[in-house]
């Protein structure tokens, strides 16, 4: 590939204007770094983790969304456009409007990416009433005034495989439905069941320890190593696969979590590793192979559970690469993934990428354990933080 004369040349080239994207950017500007460019499509700036509030009951997107324009830092350009290509050989980037941007460093934030069409009768099934999510916001709010409607019948949540964005965060949605239900009294007349992959609510024992002891006070009939492999919403039905065996379950709610993969051009670029992702170390956030390409977010193989809360740790190690002041941190895979079990509580894991506990509060080592502080952490400083500090650099 030749490089066109009328390229369009930028020092500093971001793919993604989410949480890791903006605050990359954000702190960049901090540090005085010139020309900077943040390639989104999207019009909206979606504060994704109180979706699964919303789905719950208990929030609204008035604190959910901003317009991608208000969360630009002053002084970074943003290009509303789509990534097609990377060229890492030349440090061109390629757009879907047919622009290309040859770059000196990239810094790739781009995500991942939701397959409903990789469950047969799910995509469909997203259409209908009955179907709800987490996972975007029109499906979010549907699931709030779908789930506070129940009053008997089966519903039935379900947590996508791994890899996935926060995967557990599908959980958040069946704790307060059931909080609200038991409340109300409506729960001894609803069956409430779980399908999750994993053989565990959770890859952390003291974590997931918390975790089953909800599930038992609900009466949550949890099915584990079980994978959705068909759903029939007409019917209100779906097959599921456990232990090689395959089953059906009829529904009258579900709560699905889509399965997710990486965006199909890191791979075609090149710049990909054996799953997809880009193919970065895990420590310095750098790509093995290209010295300019660094990536961070959903999009990096960098920590075991992929979560928002991820992202502060590893934008300040990729700041000091791309701006040093002297200092060269290493990422340890630090990742939070928070659980509100009921409207009033939460479990906060917080771990690295061995899985040991690495709570914000040092000295506290049961922060873990349900509690209303992390609640409100979780509900109401947490965002406050994302918009006013983490979004403008300064945490």
């Amino acid at each position: 590939m030749t490089t066109p004369l009328r390229a369009t040349r930028r020092p500093t080239l971001i793919i993604g204007g989410g949480n890791a994207g903006v605050s990359i950017a954000a702190r960049l500007r901090r540090r005085k770094v010139r020309d900077v460019v943040i390639v989104e499509p999207r019009a909206d700036h979606v504060y994704a983790p109180l979706q699964s509030h919303i789905a719950g009951g208990v929030a609204d997107r008035r604190r959910v969304v901003r317009s991608q324009r208000s969360v630009t830092p002053r002084g970074v350009t943003w290009i509303q456009d789509r990534l097609v290509a990377v060229f890492p050989d030349e440090s061109v980037a390629e757009l879907a409007s047919g622009r290309r941007i040859v770059y000196e460093r990239l810094v790739i934030a781009a995500g991942i990416e939701q397959e409903w069409a990789a469950v047969p009768g799910l995509a469909d099934a997203r259409d209908l009433s009955t179907t709800v999510s987490n996972y975007t916001l029109p499906l979010a709010e549907r699931a709030s005034t779908t789930l506070r409607g129940v009053e008997s019948g089966t519903v039935v949540f379900t947590q996508a495989p791994e890899p996935a964005s926060c995967a557990g965060v599908a959980q958040k949605p069946m704790y307060l439905a059931c909080d609200r239900w038991r409340r109300e009294g409506r729960l001894p007349g609803i069956r409430v069941v779980f399908i999750t992959p994993e053989p565990a609510p959770f890859s952390v024992a003291p974590v997931s320890a918390e975790l089953e002891a909800k599930i038992a006070e609900y009466g949550i009939e949890a099915l584990y190593t079980t994978e959705v492999v068909e759903v029939r919403a007409g019917a209100g039905e779906l097959d599921v696969l456990q232990g090689g065996e395959r089953r059906t379950i009829r529904y009258d709610v579900l709560h699905a979590a889509p399965p997710q993969r990486p965006a199909t051009w890191i791979a075609s670029s090149g710049l990909g590793d054996e799953d997809g992702f880009v193919d970065v170390d895990p420590s310095t956030l750098q790509h093995r192979r290209w010295p300019n390409v660094w990536a961070l977010g959903d999009a990096a193989p960098v920590t075991p559970i992929r979560s928002g809360g991820a992202i502060r740790s590893q934008a300040k190690v990729l700041v000091e690469a791309l701006a040093p002041r002297g200092t060269t941190p290493r990422y340890d895979g630090y990742t939070e993934t928070p659980f509100t079990v009921t409207r009033h509580t939460a479990v906060f894991a917080e771990f690295d990428r061995s899985g040991r506990l690495r709570p914000t509060i040092p000295f506290w080592r049961t922060l873990y354990r349900e509690r209303r502080f992390t609640y409100v952490m979780d509900r109401w400083v947490l965002p406050w933080v994302y918009w006013n500090l983490i979004l403008t650099g300064r945490a």
